[in-house]
């Protein structure tokens, strides 16, 4: 069984330096062990953001020099200084700058080239410092980097031509601030994502140590929830506005009285309306983080039902948004795989059954069927050590104990009545505590 796709962001590697073009200039127009050396000086010279500095700057010349070697290695192979220098001396192009379509593939090579040396020796060093598995070192780091190399590939091959011609090397220089600002946009964008990424974690970390019973859920949630999404045939953005969606379905709770989330024992009425109020509280705390995305409806409406007898605005059927319906899905099978102080795990196959009985009536069919496909192909792991530790109290600075007498507010493995144990889902055959159909807001209500 193979294993499942990762449910986090890829991870994603910046494009090449805007001084890329020059690099693969030097290694379209040298032999290879100079074009390693047109590497050195602006690696070794280059700011670093973490240190230890110098090693860093050493490491950071080494592998570009190796890259640059392998880019001219490549290039020489494929023909390619050959079909530069015909291009060069070709007297259709009367001295004029310009390029043949036959150099246009080694230099496509050579760029690619240079981008898969480059990944390799990251992920390389990642699987050896780190002790990363090859998939999370080398994920995402060569797709994310083909164009970004393709489009140096073909300015290097402009710097190259323009280098050769009458206009010399100031000509070629100014290929350069161009690949700068692009550079620079892309920086900005990496570093906003990163922000966004951040903003999230830290959220799901509050969350993690109010409700220490569920240490991990949310993590595992947004997993389910992109492995649904997947298998509907959603990619890109919609995939990660799913995963983030179930990563942060929850995070309503950081607005429910700390008492209740860990109160041993059922809840009353009372309590259990408290409750029912973090999904609102959630999309209050989100509604202003734009780039969440559908991601806010589905923390608005993940405990709605299909019959409308969820809450908190009883919605039904196509009413529910799609987002909030495969979080239903993914959130209530992770709530029953995981084993919870006060009863142990469902099998993945008994929690799946679970599912397909109560769709129609709780869950989306549609969303539980991709679920079922998507654990046939890549399985389901099993909670982590680090999951199943302890939460440590933040403010007396101990580790929390599990409290081995702690009652679930309503017995989920007790009788037909299905209920996702999760504190603040409503089990099967009740409903909650809704307000009236006039004070209830349209979709998406509740801001």
């Amino acid at each position: 069984m193979s294993p499942p796709p990762p449910a986090v962001a890829p991870a994603v590697t910046a494009s090449p330096d805007w001084c890329g073009p020059a690099l693969l200039a030097g290694a379209f127009l040298l032999p290879a062990p100079a074009a390693a050396l047109v590497a050195v000086p602006g690696a070794l010279l280059g700011a670093v953001a973490r240190r230890p500095a110098g090693v860093r700057r050493l490491w950071r010349a080494a592998r570009l020099a190796l890259a640059a070697y392998a880019a001219s290695l490549v290039f020489g192979l494929c023909g390619g200084r050959e079909a530069l220098a015909a291009t060069l001396a070709d007297p259709a192009t009367a001295g004029e700058p310009g390029f043949s379509p036959y150099a246009l593939v080694p230099a496509a090579v050579a760029a690619l080239a240079l981008g898969l040396t480059a990944a390799a020796l990251e992920g390389g060093v990642l699987m050896t410092a780190e002790g990363r598995s090859p998939r999370a070192a080398w994920r995402g780091r060569v797709l994310c980097s083909l164009v970004p190399h393709l489009v140096h590939g073909l300015a290097g091959l402009t710097m190259a031509v323009l280098w050769r011609s009458p206009y010399g090397p100031p000509a070629a220089l100014l290929v350069l601030p161009p690949m700068y600002v692009c550079a620079r946009v892309f920086a900005l964008c990496q570093r906003e994502r990163a922000a966004h990424q951040a903003t999230v974690r830290a959220l799901v970390q509050a969350v993690d140590i109010k409700d220490r019973y569920t240490r991990g859920h949310s993590e595992r949630v947004g997993r389910a929830s992109a492995m649904i999404a997947r298998e509907l045939g959603m990619n890109g953005d919609r995939l990660e506005a799913l995963r983030i969606a179930g990563v942060l379905h929850d995070v309503g709770k950081l607005g429910v009285p700390t008492r209740l989330l860990r109160k041993n024992g059922p809840l009353t009425p009372e309590e259990r309306r408290a409750i029912e109020l973090h999904p609102e509280y959630g999309h209050e705390m989100v509604r202003g983080i734009g780039f969440l995305g559908e991601a806010r409806e589905a923390v608005l409406h993940h405990h709605e039902r299909l019959d409308g007898s969820g809450y908190p605005y009883g919605l039904a059927g196509a009413d529910i948004p799609e987002a909030a319906r495969v979080v239903a899905v993914a959130d209530a099978f992770d709530a029953m795989t995981s084993t919870r102080t006060y009863r142990r795990a469902r099998p993945v196959p008994a929690a799946v059954e679970e599912l397909k009985r109560c769709a129609g009536a709780q869950f989306d069919p549609r969303m539980v069927v991709a679920l079922a496909r998507a654990l046939d192909r890549h399985g389901w792991p099993a909670t982590s050590p680090e999951e199943a530790r302890p939460v440590r109290d933040q403010v007396l600075g101990r580790a929390v104990g599990h409290a081995p007498d702690r009652v679930p507010a309503y017995a989920p493995d007790s009788g037909p009545d299905y209920a996702a144990d999760q504190r603040g889902n409503v089990p099967s055959g009740r409903t909650s505590a809704r307000p009236p159909e006039a004070a209830r807001p349209g979709r998406g209500g509740g801001a």
